[in-house]
């Protein structure tokens, strides 16, 4: 054995990931010629029969009504880059054990090997007829918002790209725990992101949307404004509807007098550039595993602190989000995740922990029964208000 396996045999981890996460289950029993019968041929054929006839029979007696597919190209994975698809696959397979842990949602991962934009959208159109709803799941920006776009476009069943709307969920539920706890009006913070990939423009989105009037978005260049020539299409469209102060400038121009700071860039937020922020706020340095700015720093220009790790309190992990949108949207038959869903979802999260908030906790633990049930009542209640009460899970 080379001295490589033999080290990664002698690490937990990689023990723990032997064989991969997860694996396909009967539902129905096969032990007799009468089950072979009614689970395959011949009794399988009036059922095939009846969904040729009848295609919305297929959610009640296939898989689709409860299951999706986690796509991912393998180009934005983590914090780890490009890494392909094989590399990918860890991540998606994580990815589909927590839908059906934490929302009673089946996944399964599809890592594709290409990373143009045409052929994504026509595999993934070509596969939509296998399931009931669509994760798009660590594809780089800006190709990612044109896939999305697409394939909502097209298809009849929820697109949902998490990197950008599970994130955005999250921080707008722990954000409005925030101005709670801090005292401040939600539609008056002064409100600054860093990174305006995909997740700082769809946090800004859905900020926005949710309320708050004054948000600035940093890129590597500066403050993303109007006058700039060098934006991108999702970028310059991002310019119109955000800085309504015209500031121009770095980051410690944007964050002089700002109320929260909100990183998604994996970059890093010099400290000086916090001194200039109002006292008492907000600051959520969310790259992972290195924060934009470590929570011991941040814990002297902010009041309230999260990051995306589990390591330090207020964890925005994207798993209190997206088990519980699915599921409400499966639930639901919603042929899209909406705007309104996403806002209740994040309103549900939120509401968790609403009567027991502390600096320590304005989101639920990743771990709390009570998040999944709560965000898929609520979306499905904005998808279809006269859905049935949920009770999947």
């Amino acid at each position: 054995m080379a001295e490589s396996e033999q080290f990664l045999e002698s690490q937990p981890i990689f023990e723990l990931h032997r064989g991969g996460k997860m694996a396909v289950q009967a539902t129905v029993p096969l032990s007799s010629r009468e089950d072979l019968a009614m689970a395959y041929t011949p009794g399988v054929a009036k059922v095939c029969e009846a969904i040729s006839a009848s295609p919305a029979l297929a959610r009640e007696y296939t898989w689709i009504g409860h299951t999706v597919a986690v796509v991912t190209d393998g180009s934005a994975v983590l914090g780890l880059g490009n890494i392909g698809p094989l590399a990918a696959m860890p991540v998606m397979e994580g990815k589909a054990i927590l839908f059906k842990q934490f929302g009673g949602v089946d996944a399964v991962p599809i890592c594709l090997d290409t990373q143009d934009t045409d052929e994504i959208v026509t595999i993934v159109k070509a596969l939509a007829p296998s399931f009931g709803g669509i994760n798009l799941e660590d594809i780089a920006s800006p190709r990612c918002f044109e896939i999305e776009r697409r394939l909502d476009d097209s298809l009849d069943i929820p697109v949902f790209h998490d990197d950008q709307h599970g994130t955005a969920i999250v921080v707008v539920a722990a954000l409005r725990n925030a101005s709670r706890l801090l005292g401040r009006k939600f539609g008056e913070l002064r409100v600054v992101i860093s990174g305006a990939g995909a997740a700082g423009i769809a946090v800004a989105r859905m900020l926005i949307a949710g309320g708050a009037a004054d948000v600035v978005v940093i890129d590597s260049r500066g403050v993303v404004h109007s006058g700039r020539t060098d934006l991108n299409t999702e970028k310059a469209s991002l310019a119109s509807v955000t800085n309504p102060r015209g500031v121009v400038g770095d980051i410690g121009e944007a964050l002089r007098g700002a109320d929260v700071l909100i990183g998604v860039s994996g970059g890093t937020v010099d400290e000086s550039a916090l001194a200039g922020m109002a006292p008492g706020g907000a600051i959520f340095a969310l790259a992972n595993p290195t924060p934009e700015v470590h929570p011991l720093i941040a814990a002297r220009y902010a009041a309230v602190v999260a990051t995306g790790r589990s390591d330090f309190p207020n964890q925005i992990n994207n798993v209190l989000a997206f088990p519980g949108v699915f599921r409400g949207a499966l639930d639901a038959k919603a042929p899209r995740i909406t705007e309104a869903m996403k806002l209740a979802a994040a309103d549900a999260i939120a509401a968790v922990v609403a009567d027991a908030l502390t600096a320590d906790a304005i989101v639920p633990s990743p771990l709390d029964p009570r998040v999944a049930p709560a965000v898929a009542r609520a979306v499905a209640a904005a998808a279809a208000p006269s859905a049935p009460p949920f009770s999947s899970i």
